[in-house]
């Protein structure tokens, strides 16, 4: 017997990842180094770190699902947030320092945490109240600073959030997009570096862009690690995967990157 969640492939539109923009110089024209910060808010995650109120005191934080840190993400015009009960998606705009949200829409899951809850529908209300933005190097790690998004609102109360590269950043390219079909056990298979060794065991789906499946691969064992995937044993699994080619690796090494992007449907499979 099997419990099967599965979500439609056409409805499931996220947004894209955009590369970094080149550094800032002194010779530069204001308006160019506002596009160069405004292209930064596409090439990091940004996580929320630090929460203060209108007297600057520092406020209780706003806790993410399993204790993970609320984060933004934004593309071209769309900012969605992750890590509460439901992702939350909002338009923005940015004149300047001055950056307005829309009221956010969401997912329809329930869920068994009420402070999650309360906390998703504290964020989708603060949101559309926000005023102006700024952007800076954060104080520690000198050799490898970290960017620091500062959200104020009108009620006076601000947001820290520090930015970690996207994967489009780390990799310097954009993806190819992907689904993969992960069987629901790991199976023994020959790795010249590591005995014993259990591979996923996938094959590659194709869909056209009604979201009908048009193609299913052959099963073939997966080596390696997809980047942001766990596995349960038991549960088989459909991914939407963001595929980065690799320059100038070992001949020994993968030349291609895979990171989770959604998993589109999940099926817990009776032994």
């Amino acid at each position: 017997m099997t419990k099967t969640l599965k979500l439609t492939i056409g409805s499931l539109a996220l947004m894209g990842l955009a590369a970094c923009a080149a550094p800032n110089s002194s010779n530069t024209a204001p308006s160019e180094r506002q596009m160069d910060k405004e292209n930064s808010l596409q090439a990091y995650h940004w996580r929320l770190f630090a929460t203060a109120d209108k007297s600057g005191q520092q406020a209780p934080g706003i806790t993410g699902a399993n204790g993970e840190p609320v984060t933004l993400n934004f593309t071209d015009n769309m900012m969605s947030v992750d890590n509460l009960c439901n992702v939350l998606g909002s338009g923005y705009t940015i004149k300047g320092s001055k950056i307005t949200f829309t009221s956010p829409v969401s997912t329809m899951k329930m869920c068994s945490d009420p402070e999650l809850m309360r906390n998703e529908q504290a964020v989708g209300k603060l949101l559309p109240t926000a005023t102006d933005w700024s952007m800076a190097k954060a104080d520690s790690a000198p050799d490898n600073p970290a960017p620091v998004l500062t959200l104020n609102f009108k009620d006076g109360t601000k947001w820290r959030l520090k930015g970690e590269p996207t994967a489009s950043t780390r990799y310097g390219s954009e993806p190819t997009r992907v689904f993969l079909e992960v069987a629901a056990q790991r199976e023994a298979c020959s790795h010249p570096m590591m005995p014993n060794y259990q591979c996923l065991k996938v094959r590659e789906i194709q869909y056209n862009d009604a979201g009908v499946k048009t193609h299913t691969g052959e099963w073939m064992y997966y080596y390696g690690d997809i980047e942001g995937y766990t596995h349960t044993p038991g549960v088989r699994n459909v991914l939407r995967i963001n595929r980065y080619e690799l320059k100038n690796v070992p001949a020994d090494a993968s030349s291609k990157a895979d990171v989770l992007d959604m998993v589109v449907e999940s099926e817990q499979v009776s032994q």
